[in-house]
C-alpha cells in the first residue's frame, strides 16, 4: 500500500458474551491517511471489534497497539484521550444547544465560551477539513446531516484524529452522502484514519481505499478496494456466491386494481403541526410503492394512518374491494421490538399475536399457533434453536424474517413494510427482496419505505417523495434520477434538462 504506515493494530481481540463468541482472535491493522471500511454480515462481530477499540467494551484476550505502543483502552474517554473517537447512529447531542455548546459540552472546566477561543477552534477546524455549520444554529432546528457534523466536529474538537462511523449515510440523501464523503476525503488527506462500518457494498467500494471483512466473529481477509468488486466482497462476507441484483418483477397494467385510495389526508402533531399536509395517493394490486424522503418527513405517520392505527384529521382513506382495516393489512413497522414484536416472548406466541382474536371461543389456539412457528420458521430459513426461543435472542435478520413471515401469514390484500431490510446483511436482504415479489405476483399492493435510493429505484414500480409531511411527486421508477429523487427529499424541484 503506497505512501502508508501501519499506525493502529488490533492483536488477537477476542471477546464473549455468555455463550457467544463474537470475536474470535481477530488481529488486523489501520493505516494514517487512509478509508478503512470494516464489512460483515449481522452477527459477524465488526460493532463488537470498533466497540472494543472506541472503549465501550474491554477485550477478553488480545491487545491495542497504536504507533508501536501497547494501549489498555478501558473507556470512551481513555480512547478520545489516545485520538480514537467513534460516531454512532444515534446521535448523543442535546436537542435545545446550539452546535458550538454541544461541541464544547463535556469538556474539562467550563461550559461557557471562553472569550471567543472556542469559537476560533471550531471555526479553524471548519476551514480546515470544510465543514458548513452554523455555529449558533440549534440541534432541534437541524436536519440529520447537521447533526451529523456536529458529531465529528465534537470529536475532532476533542482531538480525535481516527474516526469510527457506524453507517452514517443510513438515511441521508445523495447530495449529503456525497458531501459528508468529502469533508472525510479532506481529513483522509491532512492524515486522519477513517474507519467506516457499512452495509453499503457500492458505496464501500465508491470511497474506501481498503476492505477488511469479518465472518462469525473471525477475520477473513483485508483488501485494496481498487482491486475487488462487489461479488468478491459479497462472497468473503457470506463464503458463498451471492446474485446481488435486486429482483424486479414486471406485472401488466391491466393486472392493476386500486386497492387503497388516499383521499386529502392531513395529520396534525404538538402545536397544530403538519405530519402529513393534504397527501393523496392511489396503491395498486401487483406493484410495489416506495416511500423515500428524509427522517421525519412523515412516513411514520403514513404507516400507522394506513394500517388504521392512528386517525386523520382531515381526509380518508379507503380500502376497495370490501376489505377491513386490521384483518386485510399486514404491517411490518420500523420499531421492530417496540411496536413489531414483543422481544421477551418467543416465536410462537408473537406468531399468535396477530391470530388469537380469530380464534372461537375463550381459548387461544395454541397447537395451531406451534404448528405455523414451525412453518414460519421452516419456510424463511429462521436460524433458531427452536421456536420456544426468545425473540430478542435473535439476529436482526432472523427477528426481521419472524415478523415479515406473520405478517404475510395472515394473507394481507395490502403490505405495509418500514424499512424491511435496515440494517441487515446482503443475504438477508435479497432474502426479503425475494418474499415481496411474491406477495407482489400474488396481487398484494406493498408499501415499501426505504432510505438505499437505488434499492427504491431498482425494486419498486414507482416512487412517492416526501418533505416535511408534503407529498412531493409520485414517478415510474425508471423515469426519474436518484439524484433528482434527493433534490425533492430537501423540498426542492429538481432541475429540468434541456
Amino acid at each position: 500500500m503506497k505512501n502508508r504506515q501501519e499506525y493502529l493494530r488490533l492483536q488477537n481481540i477476542s471477546k464473549s458474551f455468555g455463550s457467544v463468541l463474537a470475536n474470535d482472535d481477530v488481529s488486523l491493522s489501520f493505516c494514517r491517511g487512509e478509508i478503512h471500511a470494516i464489512l460483515g454480515e449481522n452477527g459477524s462481530g465488526k460493532s463488537t471489534l470498533m466497540n472494543i477499540l472506541s472503549g465501550i467494551y474491554t477485550p477478553d484476550s488480545g491487545n491495542i497497539s497504536i504507533d508501536g505502543v501497547l494501549h489498555s483502552i478501558l473507556s470512551p474517554r481513555e480512547a478520545l484521550a489516545l485520538g480514537i473517537g467513534m460516531i454512532h447512529q444515534h446521535f448523543k447531542l442535546v436537542d435545545s444547544f446550539t452546535a458550538t455548546e454541544n461541541i464544547i459540552a463535556g469538556r474539562s472546566g467550563s461550559l461557557f465560551l471562553d472569550s471567543g477561543k472556542d469559537r476560533k477552534i471550531i471555526k479553524d477546524l471548519c476551514l480546515q477539513y470544510g465543514f458548513s455549520i452554523e455555529p449558533d444554529k440549534k440541534v432541534q432546528d437541524m436536519s440529520i446531516s447537521e447533526r451529523q457534523m456536529v458529531e465529528i466536529l465534537k470529536a475532532l474538537y476533542r482531538g480525535a484524529d481516527v474516526l469510527i462511523l457506524d453507517e452514517p449515510t443510513a438515511v441521508l440523501t445523495p447530495q449529503e452522502i456525497e458531501s459528508l464523503f468529502a469533508i472525510l476525503e479532506n481529513m483522509r488527506k491532512l492524515g486522519c484514519l477513517i474507519i467506516l462500518i457499512s452495509h453499503k457494498l457500492q458505496e464501500v467500494l465508491s470511497y474506501s481505499n481498503r476492505v477488511t471483512v469479518l465472518r462469525k466473529g473471525r477475520y477473513i481477509a483485508t483488501v485494496e478496494t481498487e482491486r475487488t468488486n462487489a461479488s468478491e466482497l459479497a462472497e468473503l462476507m457470506i463464503g458463498h456466491v451471492i446474485d446481488l441484483d435486486i429482483p424486479w418483477v414486471e406485472t401488466k397494467a391491466e393486472q392493476k386494481t386500486c386497492l387503497v385510495e388516499v383521499d386529502h389526508i392531513s395529520v396534525l402533531g404538538p402545536h397544530h403541526k403538519n405530519l402529513l399536509d393534504d397527501v393523496s395517493f392511489s396503491i395498486f394490486s401487483h406493484e410495489i410503492l416506495g416511500i423515500a424522503g428524509i427522517a421525519g418527513s412523515g412516513q411514520k405517520e403514513l404507516c400507522e394512518v394506513l394500517s388504521g392505527m392512528r386517525r386523520v384529521d382531515f381526509g380518508t382513506v379507503i380500502l376497495k374491494e370490501g376489505h377491513r382495516f386490521g384483518t386485510d393489512i399486514g404491517f411490518v413497522p420500523e420499531d421492530r421490538l417496540g411496536m413489531g414484536l414483543a422481544g421477551g416472548l418467543n416465536i410462537t406466541d408473537n406468531i399468535l399475536l396477530r391470530s388469537y382474536r380469530l380464534t372461537p371461543g375463550p381459548f387461544v389456539d395454541r397447537r395451531n399457533g406451534r404448528k405455523k412457528a414451525h412453518e414460519i420458521v421452516d419456510r424463511y430459513s429462521i436460524s433458531t434453536p427452536g421456536i420456544d426461543q426468545v425473540v430478542k435472542r435473535l439476529s436482526g435478520g432472523n427477528i426481521q424474517k419472524v415478523l415479515l413471515g406473520r405478517e404475510i401469514d395472515r394473507n394481507p390484500i395490502f403490505l405495509i413494510t418500514a424499512y424491511p431490510v435496515r440494517g441487515l446483511d446482503v443475504g438477508s436482504s435479497q432474502f426479503i427482496y425475494g418474499k415481496l415479489n411474491e406477495e407482489k405476483q400474488k396481487g398484494v399492493a406493498v408499501l415499501f419505505v426505504g432510505e438505499d435510493l437505488d434499492v427504491l429505484l431498482a425494486f419498486c414500480d414507482r416512487i412517492a417523495v416526501l418533505f416535511e409531511g408534503r407529498l412531493m411527486g409520485i414517478f415510474d421508477t425508471g423515469a426519474i434520477t436518484k439524484e433528482a429523487v434527493g433534490m425533492l427529499m430537501m423540498g426542492c424541484q429538481p432541475c429540468s434538462r434541456p
